[in-house]
């Protein structure tokens, strides 16, 4: 579950990075008042949670993986 809910996030923060460099729109600072609001800011800080976490996946045996979506 703790997965899932990483790799989310991790696309969360992607298709935010995405608006950022092709159409210089932040949406989570649009969404959430800014970048420096408290709101954008727990949203940027579990991206950044998620994306360590998604480390984790590249270090994990194919088998365990499996096991874990059945």
């Amino acid at each position: 579950m703790l997965d899932r809910i990483a790799l989310i996030l991790t696309i969360v923060g992607a298709l935010n990075w995405g608006g950022i460099g092709l159409f210089r729109f932040d949406t989570v600072a649009w969404l959430f008042g800014g970048q420096d609001a408290l709101l954008s800011r727990v949203v940027y800080s579990l991206v950044a949670l998620a994306g360590v976490w998604c480390i984790s996946l590249l270090f994990r045996s194919r088998e365990l993986l499996e096991d874990r979506v059945d």
